[in-house]
């Protein structure tokens, strides 16, 4: 009698779990969000594997967020033939993935490092610690590990309700608006509608996002906060900075003397932000002392009319309309001016 009554209650248990998640599934459907992949050390790891991929058909991205909001892969595959690598993280530095790539003999490929000034020339533990998490997965990364991986893919694939960067419990109780009190830092809130993860890591801004004034003056906000806590940072110091071109030109060095090739670019921030960062960092100091340090080619957006003038909802990304354009045009850059060869079939020229 009592095996038969936890019998019940195990199937009762299992009929209310199906029903409470089949509901919260519907109802984010109906409010429209679509499946986006957990972007985490997994998902990094097993994009990390394909830099090995032949340079002839693959390019390596690396970099912070505007390298995965703005380069729109789709495009990319679409009318160069190559597979795009994606291994920027958002809010971070790239120059710890930069060592890696650069200390790993194997790595002989072609390579295109996005320079957002503030988190590039940065030593803060907060923009470091990610990418090197990250790194120390992939190397240690156990058979059970990638199992897991293997079997959550298709169920991120099919269920809404598994982004944990929003929907989970952890995420709902962070997205609680609770100010700053002395000793405690709050992070400022990104609305989901901002961004969607595929999974090649790409970041696509909604467009629900875009065309709502509402949820951009939100974002810009954050940017704005970041942006006075820049302002009030006091400036690196000379030998830091240089120390930083150094490391930067020792990593590059290594990778072409293996064959590779390796090519900086600056892509869109627009209105008071990019205003910000351009006095905080100007071109000639940062930018053009880091390509004549390293000799390496750069693609600045501000240098090509045609991209110039992009502008961004919230100031620093562009929305999935633009970075197509922008794509399109970066190719072009890459194939008239810098040299990369792309499939004449695919390569699509720009009037």
């Amino acid at each position: 009698m009592e095996n038969k009554s936890l019998l019940k209650s195990a199937v009762l248990m299992v009929i209310i779990t199906v029903c409470v998640v089949l509901c919260w599934e519907m109802y984010l459907r109906n409010l429209g969000v679509n499946n986006s992949y957990d972007d985490g050390p997994p998902l990094w790891s097993y994009t990390r594997e394909k830099v090995y991929q032949s340079p002839s058909s693959t390019v390596v991205f690396i970099g912070s967020s505007r390298n995965k909001y703005d380069l729109d892969i789709t495009t990319w595959k679409n009318q160069t033939g190559f597979d795009a690598v994606q291994l920027a993280i958002e809010g971070t530095c790239p120059r710890p993935i930069l060592e890696d790539l650069a200390n790993d003999p194997n790595f002989k490929g072609k390579l295109i490092i996005d320079v957002t000034e503030g988190l590039f020339f940065s030593n803060a533990p907060p923009n470091i610690d990610e990418p090197v998490k990250n790194i120390k997965y992939y190397h240690d990364r156990t058979p059970a590990q990638q199992a897991s991986f293997a079997l959550n893919k298709p169920l991120e694939s099919i269920f809404v309700f598994l982004d944990k960067d929003f929907f989970s419990l952890n995420a709902k109780l962070n997205a609680m608006e609770i100010p700053s009190r002395p000793g405690v830092f709050m992070m400022p809130i990104f609305p989901w509608k901002f961004s969607r993860n595929t999974f090649d890591r790409q970041t696509v801004m909604t467009k629900d996002f875009a065309n709502d004034p509402k949820l951009c003056n939100q974002v810009k906000g954050v940017w704005y906060f970041f942006s006075q806590l820049n302002k009030h940072a006091p400036p690196m110091q000379e030998k830091e900075l240089n120390a930083i071109f150094t490391s930067v030109k020792i990593a590059i060095d290594k990778i072409k003397s293996r064959g590779g090739e390796v090519i900086f670019v600056r892509t869109p921030s627009s209105g008071p932000y990019y205003e910000g960062e351009n006095m905080a960092f100007p071109k000639e100091k940062y930018w053009s002392k880091l390509l004549q340090i390293t000799n390496c080619p750069g693609i600045h957006f501000k240098d090509y009319p045609a991209i110039a003038n992009l502008n961004c909802p919230e100031f620093s990304h562009l929305s999935p309309t633009d970075a197509k354009i922008f794509t399109q045009h970066f190719i072009q850059i890459l194939n008239n001016e810098k040299g990369w060869e792309f499939p004449v079939s695919k390569y699509q020229k720009l009037n």
